[in-house]
């Protein structure tokens, strides 16, 4: 299942894995953890470059991180029109199941601000019912 949204000429697709757990880990230490896929698709006519990123994590028992950076994963990429840009990231929870939901912040040629959203997703168990409220 991917996730999927575009603004300011700049699609968002994101891909949820969710990574298993170590075999001799205690169930006092159980942290599941989940990898998310990133790609961005540059479908207008204007070179833009990202610099920051803005995620809301939220657990199954609502408690909320708010996670705040430049770029990701150390770069901040430029892409020219129909460019694509792919990264890979993690997201560790203490409980089986939660969302994340954000945007990143990119600039125009001109130094004009551009907000793109990231669709939200959910966190789940595999086989688990997929839903957000």
């Amino acid at each position: 299942m991917f996730y999927q949204h575009t603004s300011h000429d700049i699609t968002v697709r994101v891909e949820v894995d969710y990574v298993p757990p170590e075999n001799n880990k205690r169930a006092s230490d159980m942290r599941h953890v989940w990898a998310y896929h990133i790609t961005m698709i540059n479908t207008g006519d204007d070179t833009v470059q990202l610099k920051t990123r803005h995620w809301t994590i939220m657990d199954a028992r609502g408690q909320v991180e708010h996670v705040n950076g430049p770029g990701v994963v150390g770069e901040t990429p430029v892409l020219a029109p129909g460019q694509t840009y792919s990264y890979s990231s993690g997201c560790p929870l203490n409980t089986s199941s939660g969302s994340m939901s954000g945007y990143y912040m990119f600039e125009d040629e001109d130094g004009r601000p551009l907000k793109i959203i990231i669709p939200t997703f959910s966190l789940d168990l595999p086989n688990a019912r997929r839903t957000l409220n």
